[in-house]
């Protein structure tokens, strides 16, 4: 069984961003670096999450400009964690529960990272690959 620890192996570091930005910053970052959230962090602390789904819905239909609102104004403030050894099953499981897209991982009271929905179905599909391969060995020894 696949860990979160074993996911975020490999993946790129922490985009996090200050509450004190703009949304317009937040956007610029996250299109720069091709993500769909990112982490907010006050000094150290996970302080929220802000994504795209918060701009859509704080931001645009409100009638809002993203370079006169703080983050902090528009994120998540209330977030799901795991942490860097729940399994791939329970993140899917609050996800899919929760209809959340990205997990912040804390490992004690730190943020080491992030998981999406995407890395999560990645991993899925990979253990499941796995699986087929191992089963079709099986069969035809």
């Amino acid at each position: 069984m696949k860990t979160v620890r074993q996911m975020l192996h490999g993946k790129t570091s922490l985009i996090s961003i200050s509450p004190t930005a703009t949304v317009f910053d937040a956007l610029a970052l996250m299109a720069h670096h091709d993500v769909g959230a990112v982490v907010v962090l006050d000094d150290s602390r996970l302080a929220g999450m802000f994504s795209e789904r918060d701009y859509a819905r704080k931001v645009i239909l409100h009638g809002k400009a993203s370079k006169d609102l703080t983050v902090s104004e528009v994120m998540t403030p209330r977030v799901l964690v795991v942490g860097p050894d729940d399994s791939v099953e329970a993140c899917m499981a609050l996800m899919t529960d929760k209809r959340v897209r990205h997990l912040p991982v804390m490992d004690r009271d730190a943020v080491v990272g992030v998981v999406s929905i995407g890395d999560v179905v990645k991993a899925l599909l990979h253990e499941q690959q796995f699986l087929i391969t191992q089963l079709e060995r099986y069969i035809t020894a």
